[in-house]
């Protein structure tokens, strides 16, 4: 049996002090991973359901003959790169995060199941500020500036109204919006994660730069309150 806890790394960022631990949860006798910048969590392995529901509402957004090349904002944990990778349409992806620990994590091995996306050709990470990336000409991929993508996945900030950074808020308005747009391919998506529940005001904004737009509520069950819990998955083409 595992230890009962354990910090398998910890990180000064300009954000905060980023920490991941891993605990063998009591009850559920499983070992739970967890993200934490600074006394707040980010991320935990108990509740991966719409980190996994956003790759998967994402793609689906696009055409079934799709071979869709794939950004996603927000390395993490790694289930929802993980999660577009499962889909066997997808050609190429790029995870962008701008902590360069959370990408040495994942290349360490310190994470279950890293290698799927350290070992899968298709597959690169990428130490950027995506935010930064998506206002800007260069775009997401610096090995070809101005490439544009078939999907956009982002999961950084808490909710549009809950960003990790006060930059990060600019994004989430219309001219944000926009300036991430011009690196999407025509009928190109864009989805978020979010843990607030859909938010009016947003999806209005949503629906001035795109298309076609939709906030998912997804559910799951929670083992810590034995009740259920929702998180939100908007998706604009």
């Amino acid at each position: 049996m595992s230890a009962r806890f354990e910090e398998l790394a910890w990180r000064e960022t300009p954000i905060g002090e980023i920490s991941l631990r891993r605990r063998l949860d009591p009850r559920l006798q499983v070992d739970v991973y967890e993200v934490k910048i600074n006394d707040e969590f980010l991320m935990s392995s108990l509740f991966t359901v719409a980190e996994i529901e956003l790759a998967r509402l994402g793609l689906a957004a696009l055409p079934a003959e799709a071979r869709p090349d794939v950004v996603v904002g927000g390395l993490g944990l790694g289930y929802t790169a993980r999660a577009a990778l499962e889909d066997p349409r997808v050609a190429s992806l790029l995870v962008v995060d701008a902590v360069g620990e959370v990408i040495s994590w994942h290349e360490r091995g310190l994470l279950p199941e890293a290698a799927a996306l350290t070992t899968d050709p298709r597959s690169r990470l990428v130490e950027g500020d995506f935010f930064a990336m998506a206002a800007g000409d260069q775009g997401f991929d610096p090995d070809q500036p101005g490439r544009c993508f078939d999907a956009i996945l982002l999961d950084v900030d808490h909710s549009p109204r809950h960003v990790l950074a006060p930059a990060n808020a600019e994004l989430y308005t219309v001219a944000g919006l926009r300036r991430l747009t011009a690196h999407l391919r025509p009928g190109g998506v864009f989805a978020l994660w979010s843990d607030d529940p859909p938010d009016a005001e947003f999806e209005a904004v949503l629906a001035e730069v795109f298309e076609k737009s939709a906030a998912h509520v997804v559910t799951f069950p929670n083992p810590l309150t034995g009740g259920e819990s929702a998180n939100t998955v908007y998706v604009a083409t």
